[in-house]
């Protein structure tokens, strides 16, 4: 493997110039410049990333805490900061929150003590002391999805409300009127959001949104299952359960198909968070769709941003309404 040593030799400079060159000073020639560059290529050299930075204090490297690596939607939300990351210059180091607080703080912890340039997370609640002393602190931070109200960071997350509105627009438009939400965890501020959101959209209707008919759900597939159950057992079950992530809904589905039941025609189900799976499922599931993918890269942006100096701002982007036929759509 070639050293410092062999660039110098190969482009006829000293080593401090190699060195110059690569960390990009401006005090180098243009001539000397591409000399190096030339022998870096010439001999596939690659700079010790470790060595380099504890010289520059920097590290190219952010961590990124999700809360749920088995949901879909931050498995594509990691692919895609992982992408950009990469195209700017950066690696990432990934941690599985669990929908944990305790795990979440774990994990900030860990990569604080690791270096990291910047952090990038998905909170699991909104008090986690940890998070507001790092912000206090300095650290590079972005959050993305949810958020921990009162820490000054970007926030880079979907505006769903909107596409709620249209949601219970579409469900009243096919005649029902009893609907029924599973929420997900008070703590989290896309728990809460969705809820508010759900229940102003009912009132623009002048309907209710009675207490049986909010259940309470933890973004995981089993409490989408027990809720509906208990849905199902109300002397006036709702007409549609509208499940506040998507392995709560994969969870409601489940509950109905246990009764010999069908969706739409014994209960109909929409989802917030779209996922490929919901085209497959009989039937195709309405949902929610946030655009992941660009959430992602924008959170890096930010973060980036913020790493070298930059404002780094927060982002707003637009979710919308993916209608297919879960709730009796083929019916009108």
């Amino acid at each position: 493997m070639a050293s410092i040593k062999d660039v110098a030799a190969e482009a006829g400079v000293s080593v401090a110039t190699v060195s110059r060159v690569l960390n990009d000073h401006p005090s180098v020639s243009a001539d000397a410049r591409t000399r190096v560059l030339a022998a870096v290529e010439t001999l596939g050299y690659r700079p010790n990333a470790v060595a380099r930075s504890l010289r520059t204090d920097q590290t190219h490297t952010l961590g990124l805490v999700i809360s749920d690596v088995m949901n879909p939607y931050f498995t594509e939300l990691a692919r895609s900061v992982e992408e950009e990351a990469r195209a700017l210059g950066y690696s990432v180091i990934i941690g599985n929150a669990d929908e944990r607080p305790d795990l979440q703080d774990h994990h900030v912890r860990t990569l604080l003590d690791r270096r990291i340039d910047g952090l990038l997370v998905s909170p699991t609640d909104g008090g986690s002391p940890l998070m507001l002393d790092a912000a206090r602190a300095g650290t590079p931070m972005v959050f993305v999805d949810r958020w921990i109200p009162g820490v000054d960071v970007p926030v880079v997350r979907a505006d769903g409300r909107t596409a709620v509105r249209d949601l219970v627009a579409h469900l009243h438009g096919l005649g029902h009127r009893r609907l029924a939400i599973i929420a997900g965890p008070a703590a989290t501020t896309t728990g809460q959001e969705r809820v508010e959101a759900f229940r102003e959209a009912l009132g623009a209707y002048g309907l209710d949104l009675p207490d049986a008919y909010i259940g309470q759900g933890d973004f995981q597939a089993e409490s989408g299952r027990l809720v509906t159950e208990g849905f199902l057992d109300l002397a006036e079950p709702p007409e549609v359960v509208f499940a506040a992530d998507n392995l709560m809904a994969l969870g409601a589905l489940d509950a109905v198909r246990a009764r010999g039941l069908r969706v739409p025609d014994d209960l109909a189900l929409a989802a917030f968070d779209d996922i490929r799976w919901f085209v497959h499922t009989d039937p195709p599931i309405t949902a929610i769709a946030q655009p992941t993918g660009e959430l992602g890269r924008a959170a890096v942006r930010a973060l980036v941003d913020r790493i070298e100096g930059r404002p780094g701002e927060s982002v707003t982007l637009p979710a919308r309404l993916v209608v297919r036929r879960s709730c009796g759509e083929n019916r009108s």
